[in-house]
Formats: C-alpha cells, structure tokens, sequence
C-alpha cells in the first residue's frame, strides 16, 4: 500500500515520473556528438540518452552540469541532468577531446 501512497505524493508535489520526463537523445559517432547542441528547458529535470555508435568506448561528461557516463562501444546509456538555471553548460568525450564537444543550451 505504500508504492500508490507515495506515486500520489510525488504527483501532488509536482513531480513527473522518470516515463514523463522529456528525453533527448545523442548520438555517438565518429568521435563526434550528433547534434552538437542540445536545447532544453530550464529548471526542469531530464534524460538524455546517449548512443554509442563507435566500435570504441566513449566518456560522456561535464563538469559543469557535474555529470560522467561512460558508455561502450555500439551502446547506449541514459543520463539524467537537471534541473539547471538558464545558461550554456558544455560537454565532452573524456576519450576524444580532441574531436568530442558539444554544449547544452538552457533557456
């Protein structure tokens, strides 16, 4: 009885469960991110689901928004980020600097 308690309470407090949250997806390939930005709303909590489309390992990171994933070659992993004032908030491949920047725009 206290799983339906609890969901009702997280409802009532205005917190969406993790299947409503909005999701973004990146793409992994080449070294490169694909979109090299992503826009997303501010003060609001959410996934972003990165693929791995390399034959490599890949390290999806920031230290701005304080978030590190590795993510295997030809996989993907979901990472959740927010809620963030409104701002510019860069990411990189930790394994590919060289090649692997984006930025998460929030606005």
């Amino acid at each position: 009885m206290l799983v339906p308690i609890a969901a009702l309470v997280l409802c009532a407090a205005g917190i969406a469960p993790a299947a409503d949250m909005l999701e973004y997806t990146l793409v992994i390939k080449d070294h490169k991110f694909q979109p090299i930005q992503i826009t997303a709303p501010a003060n609001t909590k959410f996934k972003l689901k990165v693929v791995n489309q390399d034959s490599t390992p890949s390290e999806f990171e920031s230290n701005e928004f304080n978030r590190e994933k590795i993510v295997l070659a030809n996989s993907s992993t979901t990472v959740f980020i927010g809620p963030l004032g409104k701002g510019h908030y860069k990411f990189f491949d930790d394994f590919h600097r060289d090649t692997g920047n984006g930025v998460l725009i929030v606005e």
